[in-house]
């Protein structure tokens, strides 16, 4: 995974954010430790908090956390939020005129679409709290 990619900074980001989910964290700092610039944070950070992963409070003391438990945000969540898709969606005005263009381009688009419904299945079943080793709440 690129350093530099929106999914990276979204998992780098909620990594912190589930190590110490009380702390309010602000774009400026997100974007200083990342490496990158506030407006790219608040950018991929918006897109995590309309899929309900985060939320986010304006004023002094505001900034983003987590909406729910670490244990309760998968891999495959983030990058579906973030509308990452290994498949690019092309135009229905884009059909090839050429038979074998076109048979070719429809095998390795089903190809790409099944790699990324087990990659999705695969992200599924890792959720934040393990990526950080952070232990299940007890329940007794």
């Amino acid at each position: 995974m690129k350093r530099n990619s929106r999914l990276s900074l979204a998992l780098h980001t909620l990594g912190h954010m589930a190590a110490d989910s009380k702390h309010m964290r602000t774009s400026a700092d997100i974007a200083d430790h990342a490496g990158t610039n506030p407006v790219v944070v608040r950018r991929v950070l918006g897109k995590l908090r309309e899929a309900g992963l985060l939320t986010s409070e304006k004023g002094h003391a505001g900034g983003w956390r987590l909406a729910r438990a670490a244990q309760d945000i998968t891999l495959a969540d983030v990058y579906l939020a973030l509308d990452e898709r290994l498949v690019a969606s092309s135009p229905n005005d884009d059909v090839p005129t050429c038979v074998v263009e076109h048979r070719l381009q429809n095998k390795i688009t089903a190809v790409m679409e099944e790699i990324e419904r087990s990659l999705i299945e695969r992200l599924s079943k890792t959720n934040i709290a393990e990526v950080q080793d952070i232990p299940e709440p007890s329940h007794g």
